[in-house]
C-alpha cells in the first residue's frame, strides 16, 4: 500500500511540476524539505501522531510552511495528511525526487569498495558509467566494505555490478561445487 500511495501522490506531483515548467524548482525544493522532515524528527512524530486530527495537522502545515515552500508541495502535504497519509509523507517525496531527476537524466549510483577510492580514481568510474548509460550525470556515493577483498560493486538503481573478489570467490566455489556433484554422480 505504501509504494501504491507513494507512487500516486508523486506522479501527481511530478505531472504537475512538468505540466507548470517547474520540475527543477520542485526537485530543489522537495529535497531541501525531506532533508528537514529527517532532520527534524518532532515535527515528523506530529504529522503522524494518531491523537492530533488530521485538521489540525493541517493548521500546523500551514502554519510552519506557508510561505516558505511552494504552494504546490503545502497543498500535497496537506491532501496527504487530510487524506490520512500523513505516515507516507518522506516516501512520496522520495518518489517523487527519482522521477525528478530521470526526468532530468541523473543517475545515483552507490559505489562500494573494499579500500577508499582516490579522487583520480572516482572520476574514471563515474566517466565510465556515464559512457556506459544514458544518464547525463550522476550523484555518487561511495562506501568502504573490507570484506569485498578488492574490486568493487556497483549499484544504479536495480542493476547491480559485482566485480568484488568476494564475489568471484563465491562463483568460483559454486562452480568447484557443481563439479564435485557432477563427480559424485559419475562414480560406481
Amino acid at each position: 500500500m505504501a509504494k501504491l500511495v507513494s507512487k500516486i501522490y508523486g506522479d501527481a506531483l511530478f505531472q504537475l511540476a512538468v505540466e507548470a515548467g517547474k520540475v527543477e524548482e520542485l526537485l530543489w525544493e522537495t529535497k531541501e524539505l525531506l532533508k528537514l522532515l529527517k532532520e527534524n524528527g518532532p515535527l515528523l512524530e506530529l504529522m503522524i501522531h494518531p491523537q492530533i486530527g488530521k485538521e489540525e495537522k493541517a493548521q500546523i502545515l500551514a502554519r510552519v510552511f506557508q510561505g516558505r515552500v511552494s504552494d504546490e508541495l503545502l497543498g500535497l502535504m496537506e491532501l496527504l495528511v487530510t487524506r490520512n497519509h500523513s505516515d507516507e509523507l518522506e516516501s512520496v517525496f522520495t518518489y517523487f525526487i527519482e522521477q525528478g531527476k530521470e526526468y532530468k537524466h541523473i543517475g545515483t549510483a552507490y559505489v562500494t569498495s573494499a579500500f577508499p577510492l582516490g579522487n583520480e580514481q572516482k572520476e574514471k568510474v563515474q566517466k565510465k558509467l556515464l559512457e556506459t548509460t544514458g544518464y547525463e550525470s550522476f550523484e555518487m556515493h561511495y562506501e568502504v566494505e573490507p570484506g569485498l577483498i578488492g574490486g568493487m560493486v556497483i549499484r544504479i538503481g536495480d542493476r547491480v555490478v559485482d566485480s568484488s573478489i568476494r564475489a568471484r570467490l563465491s562463483n568460483l566455489t559454486r562452480e568447484l561445487l557443481k563439479i564435485q556433484l557432477k563427480a559424485g554422480e559419475c562414480a560406481p
